[in-house]
């Protein structure tokens, strides 16, 4: 199951978070601050990312809250 979530708008003004994958919406809101919010505190928890969509449906923001594989010690 997939640990990572998005913040996309409803349809009717509001804004959901979800998991990627999923059907049903985990929260909504009537802020996308708020949204976001929710979102981060849910991805955290699971060391996923968070994708944020603005009213157009492109991606706008996007975080990692997981181990990152990369080497970036100098």
């Amino acid at each position: 199951m997939s640990k990572n979530y998005e913040v996309a708008p409803d349809g009717k003004g509001g804004w959901t978070v979800k998991k990627w994958g999923a059907e049903r919406s985990s929260d909504k809101f009537s802020k996308q601050e708020d949204a976001i919010n929710r979102g981060r505190e849910l991805a955290k928890k699971s060391k996923g990312e968070l994708s944020v969509k603005n009213r157009s449906g492109q991606i706008r923001d996007k975080w990692s809250y997981g181990n990152d594989p990369r080497n970036i010690k100098g």
